[in-house]
């Protein structure tokens, strides 16, 4: 983690050897900047640590506190190439041995005992399928890939609707390990030629200087298009964090130490810093396009910081007795400081595990759960890390440290997949469901399945099982286009080739009906067309996109160009469309947004059914399935939040938007008047996630489905008989 190797106290050792002016590594001697104990940066990781902690917790008044990463970035980046060019300076070379060495043993075991108790405890506290998940991010977590999974991950709408991960913040483990996986080789490399400049010192640092302004800017560069395309890459991908070591790097690099700057420009540059760290903490919050040029602040304002203390050429205690430093370096900030390493790693995974255990916790609890993490993390610091960290056995030969470090790696990993496959062995297959043999749906009534003989179905798992039901999307080979993507392929099906089409039309719970749409369109021998884009509203809405962390420009540029192709091609035979109404939650705003989209649906010339709105559970349905399949009955959701009135159905009830029928299957899907609606239904598993139905769900209300477009007029009678063959897309 970035608080890395903050040199603490350490035993005495023989100087290095003078440096001979005029010979290799003479001019200023071993600076950037020089090997001893920084008080104030121990202190500026207490800060760090306490922001993160404060906006995880949800204290009031720092939802920005996640920019204590950005200041971690930069201590690590300072502390670590100011050794390393220290290291090469004086020796000329880098042993990256002894390197890699010193930071397995002081990161490795500390992050394997979290991830030991977290594989073992999600075990214990959390359901089943939850749990599987959960030993995939131990596993990415001890490989230190954890960001990357957690990118692919949040970059997926149709992944959305899981909990949070107990080991999200080891993305930042992550990108700090990847990035001196490479910085450290690659310094060794280009190091090698300067080190045997006449002027060692002034050489090293400035090839490393220009190198490190280069990476900084290119990375810097890739971070501002990340942030506008996708923020969870931006934000998590490690080659748009990596401006951020680089600015921590120039500090150490940069000449400042042959400088004697006044003490009030130091005072106002270390007190700015702070200030700057503060107001991001404060002002900063989930709608901050983030990294980007908001990053810009904390990062600098780190800089200024740790700037404001580097001694000048003379100097040895430039803090002065007003300056920030000297608040930073008392002894409660580095306490905390020492501490950061262990209580960061803890504390993530504590709440977590709270809330899976709990349910979902006010600040004042977080809050508590928060300090509590205190006591791990000193146990940790008291019988891990330091003793690892002070130990002559292990520091003696890096082969030892690595191997220690190994080890780390190892147990977590062995630990995952015992756990993960005794999981996955309970949870059963995650192989497709096999619809075709489903029982058959009802086309009315109030049960789901057709039950000539009235009598209940026999007892049995559920269909599709947890593991499936994560699975279980429509198969449309991809036709719900992703958040960047700004117009559908053709993405044809069933008989291709007939100038007669359905045409499926919004955003994913329109995708939901694919299924049913292509059974009835294949019956009677009609192409079925999907023209679907992931969270999007069909309304003209102006809304912003998570998994992009903008405005969804592409929204509206897709639904632009789906209007005018079906305004301007082939008249259809229908037009089925459907959309979640929960974009605005003002419905004067959804119903007159409506009105447009319609108005120029219209245009087309054919008939309009808009299917309603089904139910939104809020709560991942198979996931809690997993921890009660005998008892599904403890998974129902509540009625009102998930079956909110729907604005357009009512007003098509009334006659009010002319040419649009509406049709709904909540009737069976939340049955009755009472205050809950069911996650299982005749043994089917209705939700993928906390929003969509399975694709089960969905071939089985086909039936239903199609009675109810026939009744409204929309289709023709066909004569009965089973669905044909579908084709394939055609793209």
């Amino acid at each position: 983690m970035p608080f890395l190797l903050a040199p603490g106290h350490r035993r005495k050792r023989s100087a290095p050897a003078t440096v001979t002016p005029g010979r290799p590594g003479g001019e200023s001697g071993p600076s950037p900047h020089r090997a001893a104990f920084r008080p104030d940066i121990e202190g500026l990781r207490a800060v760090a640590v306490l922001a993160v902690l404060a906006f995880h917790a949800q204290i009031p008044g720092a939802a920005g506190g996640f920019v204590g990463v950005d200041v971690f970035f930069v201590i690590s980046g300072y502390l670590i190439t100011g050794l390393l060019v220290r290291e090469a300076i004086t020796t000329g070379r880098i042993r990256l041995g002894d390197f890699f060495s010193r930071r397995a043993r002081r990161l490795l075991p500390s992050a394997a005992v979290v991830l030991a108790a977290v594989a073992v405890a999600g075990a214990w506290l959390t359901v089943p399928l939850r749990r599987a998940d959960l030993e995939h991010d131990v596993l990415a977590a001890a490989l230190s890939v954890a960001n990357w999974r957690f990118v692919s991950r949040q970059t997926d709408y149709l992944a959305a609707g899981h909990d949070q991960s107990p080991l999200l913040h080891f993305w930042s483990l992550a990108v700090e390990e990847q990035f001196y996986l490479v910085w450290a080789p690659l310094l060794a490399v280009i190091v090698l030629p300067a080190a045997r400049a006449v002027r060692r010192g002034r050489a090293v640092r400035a090839v490393v200087a220009l190198v490190t302004a280069a990476v900084a800017v290119a990375s810097f560069a890739l971070s501002l298009h990340w942030t506008r395309d996708s923020v969870s890459l931006a934000y998590l991908g490690t080659p748009s964090r990596v401006w951020q070591f680089a600015v921590g790097a120039l500090l150490a690099l940069l000449p400042w130490h042959l400088l004697r700057g006044p003490r009030p420009l130091r005072l106002v540059c270390g007190w700015a810093g702070a200030a700057a760290i503060l107001w991001c903490v404060v002002s900063y919050d989930a709608s901050t396009p983030y990294p980007g040029h908001a990053a810009l602040v904390p990062t600098l304002g780190t800089a200024a910081v740790i700037l404001a203390a580097i001694p000048g050429r003379g100097e040895r205690d430039v803090q002065g007795a007003y300056g920030v430093g000297r608040l930073l370096a008392a002894r409660a900030p580095r306490a905390v400081g020492r501490l950061s390493y262990t209580l960061y790693l803890w504390h993530w995974p504590v709440l977590v595990l709270a809330e899976a255990r709990l349910g979902a916790l006010g600040w004042p609890a977080r809050t508590a759960w928060t300090l509590a993490a205190v006591l791990p993390a000193l146990a940790t610091m008291r019988w891990v890390e330091q003793p690892l960290r002070r130990s002559r056995t292990v520091s003696e030969l890096p082969r030892r440290g690595l191997a220690v470090g190994i080890s780390a790696v190892v147990l977590p990993v062995v630990l995952a997949l015992v756990v993960g496959t005794t999981t996955l062995r309970l949870l059963g297959p995650a192989t497709p469901v096999d619809v075709r043999s489903l029982p058959p749906g009802a086309a009315a009534g109030p049960s789901l399945l057709a039950r000539a003989d009235g009598s209940a179905l026999a007892d049995g798992p559920v269909v599709p099982g947890p593991a499936q039901a994560r699975e279980d999307f429509p198969p449309d080979g991809g036709c719900q286009v992703a958040p960047a993507v700004t117009s559908s392929p053709p993405c044809l099906f069933g008989a291709v080739g007939s100038p007669d089409r359905v045409v499926l039309l919004g955003d994913s719970h329109a995708g939901q009906w694919f299924s049913p749409l292509l059974a009835l369109a294949s019956r009677r021998g009609w192409a079925l067309q999907e023209l679907v884009k992931q969270g999007c509203p069909l309304p003209e809405l102006t809304v912003k996109s998570p998994q992009l962390g903008r405005t969804y420009q592409e929204c509206d540029t897709w639904r632009d160009d789906a209007l005018d192709r079906l305004r301007t091609g082939p008249r259809p035979r229908l037009i089925v469309i459907a959309s979640l109404n929960r974009y605005t939650a003002d419905p004067g705003l959804l119903t007159a947004a409506w009105e447009k989209t319609l108005k120029r649906l219209r245009a087309a010339g054919a008939p309009i059914v808009y299917v309603e709105g089904t139910p939104v559970p809020g709560t991942d349905i198979p996931a809690c399935v997993s921890g009660a399949p005998d008892e599904t009955a403890a998974c129902a959701f509540g009625r009102t939040e998930a079956l909110p009135p729907d604005p357009l159905a009512r007003r098509i009830a009334a006659g009010a938007v002319p040419g649009v029928r509406s049709v709904g299957v909540n009737a069976v899907l939340c049955p009755g008047d009472g205050p809950t609606c069911p996650a299982v239904r005749d043994r089917i598993l209705l939700y993928r996630d906390d929003t969509h139905l399975t694709n089960v769900a969905a071939v089985v209300l086909a039936p239903r489905l199609e009675r109810l477009l026939t009744e409204s007029g929309a289709l023709p009678v066909t004569a009965p008989g089973g669905p044909g063959e579908p084709a394939g897309p055609t793209r």
